[in-house]
C-alpha cells in the first residue's frame, strides 16, 4: 500500500531552516509513513531548487503569501493526507506514532501539534503555553503547530484559505469541530520574538488576530502587520 502522508513545506528564502526541518522527518519516510514531500516557494533567492533536489522534494513556485502556497502545495501532492508544516518548525520524536493514530483512527479529523519555542527563559514557556491552552480551548491552533489532515476533508471545507496572512486562522474556523491536539511537540524558532520583543509580538499578533475575528481585509492587516514589524 502507498505511504498515505505528504509533507507541504511553504518556503521563502528559507534554505537555511530547511534540512534541519527535514531530519525529523527522516522518520516518516523510513517507516513507510511519507510518500513525498512539497516545497512551495514564494519567490527565494538563497538556492532552494538545490536545496529540494537534494531532499528528493517537488518544488512548485508562485506569488508570496502562505495561504496561496500551501494551497498550490497541497494540489501537488500526492498522498491522501497531507501534513502542513513551517520551514523552520522540528517535529519532537513521537510525531510518526501520533500521524499514524489519526490516519488509522480519526482520518476525518485534523490534528495539530503542541507549540514548543527553541529558545530558553520565562517568556518562550508562557507564550507557549498560552498558544497551547488557545488551541484547546479556542480551536485555535496557528500555523506554526503543524496541521495533519485529509486533502478530502480539506475539500469538504473548502479548501486552504489562500489568504496573505490569517490563513491558519481562517482554516481552524473551517475546521470547527474536526480538530483535535497531537501527542507531540511542534519546536519552532523564536527569533522573530527574540528581535522584535516577546510582549510586542504577542501584542500585534492579538490586535491582527482581534482586527481579522472584527472582519478586517487580510491584505489590509498585513501591511499593518508589516509596518509594525519594521518600527
Amino acid at each position: 500500500m502507498p505511504a498515505p502522508l505528504s509533507i507541504v513545506i511553504p518556503t521563502l528564502n528559507a534554505a537555511a531552516s530547511l534540512p534541519a526541518t527535514c531530519d525529523a522527518l527522516l522518520l516518516g519516510a523510513t517507516e513507510g509513513l511519507v510518500r513525498d514531500m512539497v516545497i512551495s516557494d514564494g519567490g527565494s533567492t538563497d538556492g532552494i531548487k538545490e536545496i529540494a533536489d537534494h531532499l528528493g522534494a517537488t518544488l512548485v513556485t508562485g506569488a508570496p503569501g502562505r495561504g496561496g502556497q500551501i494551497a498550490r502545495g497541497v494540489a501537488a501532492a500526492r498522498a491522501p493526507f497531507v501534513l502542513i508544516l513551517h520551514a523552520d518548525t522540528w517535529l519532537s520524536e513521537g510525531w510518526t506514532m501520533e500521524a499514524r493514530r489519526l490516519i488509522e483512527h480519526h482520518p476525518t479529523r485534523a490534528g495539530y501539534f503542541r507549540l514548543r519555542f527553541r529558545a530558553s527563559g520565562f517568556a518562550p514557556g508562557v507564550v507557549a503555553g498560552g498558544a497551547n491552552l488557545r488551541s484547546r480551548l479556542l480551536g485555535l491552533p496557528y500555523g506554526d503547530q503543524g496541521l495533519l489532515v485529509a486533502r478530502r476533508t480539506l475539500e469538504d471545507v473548502g479548501g486552504f484559505p489562500e489568504l496573505p496572512l490569517m490563513e491558519d486562522v481562517a482554516l481552524a474556523r473551517r475546521l470547527k469541530g474536526r480538530l483535535m491536539p497531537l501527542r507531540a511537540d511542534a519546536l519552532t524558532l523564536a527569533d522573530r520574538y527574540e528581535s522584535e520583543g516577546w510582549t510586542r509580538r504577542v501584542s500585534g499578533n492579538l490586535v491582527t488576530l482581534a482586527r481579522f475575528a472584527a472582519g478586517a481585509d487580510p491584505e489590509t492587516l498585513l501591511r499593518r502587520y508589516d509596518r509594525f514589524r519594521s518600527r
